[in-house]
């Protein structure tokens, strides 16, 4: 029996060394780049689903209409059924930045069966498009006055049918200082960008608060139809264009930030609660492994400091300082104390009580609920 603290902590240890070194090199954060300026500024159409953003949408939407981006481009926010009067903010934001020919506010038709709640707005925003591509970008984003002509260089100079950037969350509260970072990176763990950036892999993956599409890879797949029903639509999207021959880039974005708040751990819970079970498509099996998965590599090292056996007792150590060195990159992103590397068993122990619970709301038809509403797309 005293020998089984010792070969789990070796399972430990090995999976972490595997991830270190064969896993797509995930934990070497890939950031944006500068492209050189296309001969031609193709047309853009930014779609804006929004639902109740009324309080967001005064320091977002000026940062859209500030683009300094020399082809031909316009807004169109998408009132996803909001209570808050989210359509009346934005139109009088329209008026008080003198943009009423360049941003529109459409209140789509009632959703139709099968379609989830903001890919239903998505589609909405797509149907009144007609430029070359088109950025789908969260209300709750602040982009710099480039962010959109560096999005377009790049998917012009690599060819890039997908563009997605994985923006700077915020990270000021201690709940969003312990779990935003071990977001992003568990994030990246799953789907390496790398590993989705290459052609050649199966992997794929985008970051919804920016998706920059071209017109023509969005048709290939037959529109926002193809994912419908999609809870975690982007990266379906992404699965749905590289499936189609299509080229996909997600990188991190040190400039565009998220204003949404993230106060308290529940916030936090709530969130990944939403789409954790969806993630791991409603399995059982998948849920138990990921169960266990997650308690071998983070708990099992922390645990092993406490054996009276000082063989797994180092073996956990070595397990836990292999887990934070390859942490450490994420949170100099964030700007946090090198101490937080250690964090990271902590956050997983919390992220996984969070799968657990986003699987008992699916079994009690509570699953996907997201401002007011069930994202299920059964749901009216």
């Amino acid at each position: 029996m005293r020998e089984v603290p010792v070969i789990i902590g070796c399972l430990a240890l090995a999976g972490w060394i595997h991830l270190a070194l064969f896993h797509g090199r995930f934990w070497q954060l890939l950031l944006d780049r500068q492209s050189p300026e296309p001969s031609r500024w193709p047309s853009i159409d930014i779609v804006v689903p929004a639902r109740n953003e009324a309080t967001v949408l005064p320091e977002t939407v000026p940062s859209l209409v500030r683009q300094q981006y020399t082809g031909s481009w316009r807004i169109v926010l998408v009132d996803d059924q909001s209570d808050d009067g989210t359509s009346a903010v934005a139109k009088q934001l329209a008026i008080d930045h003198g943009c009423g020919d360049r941003l529109s506010v459409i209140v789509p038709p009632p959703r139709e069966p099968g379609w989830s709640g903001k890919v239903a707005a998505m589609n909405a925003g797509a149907q009144e498009s007609h430029a070359e591509y088109i950025l789908f970008t969260d209300a709750d984003i602040e982009h710099p006055p480039d962010s959109l002509a560096l999005l377009v260089a790049r998917a012009i100079e690599n060819n890039l049918d997908l563009t997605s950037r994985m923006v700077r969350l915020e990270c000021g509260s201690a709940a969003e200082r312990l779990l935003v970072p071990a977001f992003v990176f568990f994030f990246a763990m799953l789907c390496p960008f790398r590993r989705a950036n290459d052609p050649g892999s199966p992997v794929a993956a985008a970051a919804g608060g920016v998706m920059l599409v071209k017109r023509t890879a969005l048709d290939r797949i037959g529109g926002l139809a193809a994912i419908k029903s999609a809870l975690i639509d982007d990266c379906s999207l992404a699965r749905a264009i590289k499936r189609n021959g299509g080229r996909i880039e997600l990188m991190l974005a040190d400039d565009v930030r998220s204003l949404r708040r993230y106060p308290r751990f529940r916030d936090i819970h709530q969130m990944v609660a939403r789409t954790a079970y969806t993630q791991l498509n409603y399995s059982m099996l998948l849920l138990a492994g990921t169960t266990l998965g997650m308690a071998l590599l983070f708990l099992v090292p922390v645990l092993l400091l406490i054996s009276a056996n000082w063989i797994s007792g180092a073996i956990g150590v070595t397990a836990w300082l292999i887990m934070a060195l390859i942490y450490m990159p994420m949170i100099r992103f964030y700007k946090l104390p090198a101490t937080y590397a250690f964090t990271l068993p902590l956050a997983a122990a919390i992220y996984l009580i969070a799968t657990l619970d986003s699987a008992r709301l699916h079994w009690l038809g509570k699953g996907g609920q997201w401002k007011g509403r069930t994202q299920s797309p059964s749901s009216p």
